[in-house]
């Protein structure tokens, strides 16, 4: 290979071992751009002009509406989890399931799901699911591996669920309309969740000791009391998620706008709750400042290697590599699914989104594959960034709130099954694409081949000069 064959691997190559060294992402991104800028520049690659297009790519970030759907999400997650809602919720479906092996698994699970629909945000679910539950169910005899993994397990679903901040930076990279992406993956997050429900079945008749039920003098609510105390803890949540995704799926807001509408309205849920205070709102808005300064610098940082690196021909090195795989669109699916599996051993999604996806896009647009899809099924393998022993962020949360009442090994070794369910959805969307595809809009159909075209003639057989114009069928 010559020289400047050589220039696009070794660019990646520099960036996968400073990352692996553990330099900051955003940082070393843009030393390893800008130094191999430099250098492409002084052997004749491209001319200084061509980073002159940096700061126009960088107000472009800054000017990106869609990013702005980003701190309103964090900020709703935020203060809906300082509000008290979980609480409220797993108490009142944890005493509706109690009665049944497995009750508080299940509990757990929807109360996952139904977090994730409102904060889009893992940590929010994890962190306040663990504080709730994980007590609980180590107190009535739960195995504390299957407790540990259903609670990361539950909160990850988020990453999935709409407004997910995930499914909008992956359709910000594709390219695609975040309503879109929210459609396609409303199926996946359904099976998903059965899925985790199938498992706590499965176990509550197989190793029954691991889930038991509740004891009587632990039920505490009965009839109305228990009614009133599930639907205090849904129906505001319910009107809150509609307010979020109804309006943006319905075509009624943008996601910014749903972004903003969910932060006052998860305001208004802590209003209702009376827990809104000045100290959860500065708490809400330190983390909001800290998530959104994070993914600004990884992008800026992300532009700058991935205008030098399609300066070096990098984009040309990724397609001819990827698209020479054997199995032609099966072949590069298994590639990438394995690559992002193995990359979020050590990187989080955030990071595979801004450095990897934009380098697969164009490979998989060029493949054929539909991008609503491949960016639901990369957001389904992403999950299992948050549940990779020993990095993953779920399970660094529960190391947190654990105590000592839970060894580190048991929550290493409790994530591993639901990891596996992961990785068995992503083989479901594989199998089933109309999990995804199926509640998008289609465009409609025209076959060219139908098509006739005929023009009028005139008296003297002349096609009529310019009388009348064609006429279309």
């Amino acid at each position: 290979m010559t020289l400047h064959e050589l220039m696009a691997p070794l660019m990646f190559g520099a960036m996968v071992i400073f990352l692996l060294y553990g330099f900051p992402v955003a940082f070393t991104l843009s030393a390893v751009g800008l130094v191999f800028g430099f250098i492409a520049i002084e052997l004749g690659y491209f001319n200084f002009i061509f980073l002159q297009a940096l700061p126009e790519r960088v107000f472009g970030i800054m000017a990106n509406d869609l990013l702005l759907a980003i701190p309103f999400f964090t900020f709703m997650g935020a203060v809906l989890e300082r509000a008290g809602l979980a609480e409220d919720l797993l108490e009142g479906l944890g005493q509706l399931f109690g009665p049944v092996r497995g009750g508080l698994g299940y509990a757990v699970i929807v109360v996952g799901a139904i977090l994730g629909a409102i904060t889009g945000t893992v940590a929010a679910s994890v962190i306040a699911m663990g504080m709730i539950s994980l007590p609980v169910m180590l107190r009535y005899g739960y195995d504390r591996r299957y407790a540990t993994g259903v609670i990361a397990a539950s909160g990850v679903i988020t990453q999935l669920i709409p407004p997910s901040l995930v499914l909008i930076v992956l359709a910000d990279q594709l390219g695609r309309s975040v309503g879109d992406m929210y459609l396609g993956a409303w199926g996946p997050s359904a099976v998903q969740v059965l899925l985790f429900c199938a498992y706590t079945a499965w176990l509550s008749v197989m190793r029954p000791e691991k889930v038991p039920a509740l004891p009587p003098e632990a039920r505490t609510l009965h009839g109305w009391a228990l009614a009133s105390k599930i639907l205090w803890g849904i129906v505001p949540s319910l009107v809150l998620i509609f307010l979020v995704l109804g309006t943006l799926l319905l075509g009624l807001a943008t996601p910014t706008e749903g972004g903003a509408m969910g932060a006052v309205g998860a305001l208004a849920l802590a209003a209702l709750h009376r827990r809104l205070t000045w100290d959860l709102c500065r708490q809400a808005m330190s983390t909001t400042m800290r998530i959104t300064s994070m993914v600004v610098f990884i992008l800026v940082g992300s532009t700058v290697f991935t205008l030098t690196f399609r300066g070096v021909d990098g984009d040309t090195w990724i397609e001819h590599l990827l698209t020479g795989l054997p199995g032609g669109v099966v072949g590069f699916l298994i590639f990438v699914n394995i690559f992002v599996f193995v990359l979020a051993f050590f990187l989080d999604f955030f990071e595979i989104a801004f450095i990897i996806i934009p380098l697969l896009a164009p490979v998989a647009d060029k493949l054929g594959i539909d991008l609503i899809w491949f960016g639901v099924l990369l957001g389904v393998n992403m999950q299992t960034s948050f549940m990779h022993p020993p990095f993953g962020f779920a399970l660094f949360y529960l190391r947190a709130i654990a105590g000592k009442t839970v060894p580190t090994r048991d929550i290493y070794m409790g994530a591993i099954p639901w990891l596996v369910l992961q990785l068995v959805m992503v083989g479901i969307v594989i199998a089933f694409p109309e999990l995804v595809t199926g509640l998008l809009t289609k465009a409609p159909q025209v076959d060219l081949n139908t098509i006739q075209i005929e023009v009028p003639m005139g008296d003297d057989g002349s096609n009529g000069g310019d009388l009348a114009p064609p006429s279309f069928k």
